[in-house]
């Protein structure tokens, strides 16, 4: 069921990476439950889940943590858990009575992780931002766009999930491991600034090396080289080349029909560009598809989401699966002998979180003693 199964993950509601984070962990087999707070249409916090991919495969329960008697309840079921996620802003956790300090005292054992965008520390620690704020600090979205133009935000994929969400999922399962072996628990402070810049590493050598221009679009990975590009194709849709090896990029000219260009020499490379335009221009995405079909040339459709999925290579690979009635990306990344897999739909608000409970140890008894004091689910 898993590499993580028997590991047991006590989420806090929240908003983007960390819930990707459980995502992660529940796909590879961990228990994930959610500490979600109680359904509240006044603050807009009432909607159904199916589509949240990122909740997939967890259960709930619903506690007001700013109630009076909600900090006890929490800690008693954190003494159950093997890691913790939280992704509030610094400070949060430690008002509610629930920081690490209270929580590894109940339970020396656990794996408290926490995600934000600047970090628990520093002069931007406590201020508010969003993917966008923190790749631009980490001089990540500097290096997307064309040249003479504005960065352009890649998604929220560098800041919230990349150097986010998965980074977080790393230092828990690194941390899980650890523990293990020390018996001792400690903090996980995943910082998207951080983990956008530490995804740029290979640049940062670059740019030591003299071997990487910080204007954008001079470059052979962001639009420079006319041989790392997207095209537009006959019917108004797009292609992508990325024949950086010179053996694929004589493949790519062999392809296109075009005589032999010095791949490297910069001052060639406007009327380079221009061709290889106007040669991809003059015939559809599918007709090229089927021109290169077959070879090393480093070439690929631009497939929106939807066509993605339905690609011939993925469809084999059996890259995407359908929960709910919603198409999404399947676990990842495989492994031979205990494949991760998606166990459950995403949950409403409390659901599963009774069965969670006793699965964690809680008897019968113990779970309408919760219920009593606070604690709601839906089964």
């Amino acid at each position: 069921m898993g590499p993580l199964a028997g590991i047991r993950v006590l989420e806090f509601e929240a908003i983007g990476p960390a819930p990707f984070a459980g995502m992660l962990l529940a796909d590879m087999g961990a228990d994930v439950l959610v500490v979600d707070r109680p359904a509240d249409p006044g603050l807009g916090l009432k909607r159904e889940r199916w589509y949240d991919v990122m909740m997939r495969g967890k259960r709930s329960i619903m506690l007001d943590l700013k109630a009076a008697g909600s900090r006890d309840l929490a800690l008693e079921i954190i003494g159950k858990a093997d890691a913790l996620i939280e992704g509030f802003r610094p400070g949060v956790m430690e008002r509610l009575g629930l920081g690490p300090d209270a929580a590894l005292a109940r339970n020396p054992k656990l794996v408290y992780g926490r995600m934000t965008g600047w970090g628990q520390s520093g002069p931007l620690a406590p201020r508010a931002g969003h993917d966008i704020n923190y790749i631009a600090l980490a001089g990540v979205l500097h290096a997307f766009g064309r040249r003479g133009e504005a960065p352009v935000p890649p998604l929220n994929l560098v800041g919230d999930f990349g150097g986010g969400g998965m980074l977080l999922a790393f230092g828990v399962a690194c941390a899980l491991l650890e523990a293990a072996r020390s018996g001792r628990g400690q903090v996980v402070d995943a910082a998207m600034v951080e983990g956008a810049s530490l995804l740029a590493a290979m640049f940062h050598g670059f740019l030591a090396a003299g071997q990487w221009s910080e204007t954008r679009g001079e470059n052979v990975l962001d639009t420079g080289a006319p041989w790392y590009d997207v095209y537009e194709t006959k019917d108004g849709k797009f292609v992508s080349v990325g024949a950086i090896e010179a053996r694929f990029y004589e493949e790519l000219l062999s392809r296109l029909g075009l005589p032999p260009m010095a791949q490297h020499e910069r001052s060639g490379w406007p009327a380079m560009r221009a061709r290889f335009a106007a040669a991809f221009k003059s015939r559809t995405r599918e007709q090229w598809c089927a021109i290169f079909e077959g070879s090393d040339a480093c070439f690929a459709p631009v497939l929106s989401f939807s066509e993605s999925r339905e690609h011939a290579h993925n469809a084999f690979r059996k890259s995407h699966v359908e929960v709910s009635g919603v198409r999404q990306p399947a676990p990842a990344p495989r492994y031979s002998r205990t494949p991760g897999e998606v166990r459950r739909p995403p949950p409403e608000r409390g659901q599963g979180g009774g069965a969670a409970l006793g699965d964690w140890g809680f008897g019968a008894g113990d779970i309408d003693r919760l219920k009593s004091r606070g604690l709601a689910t839906k089964d």
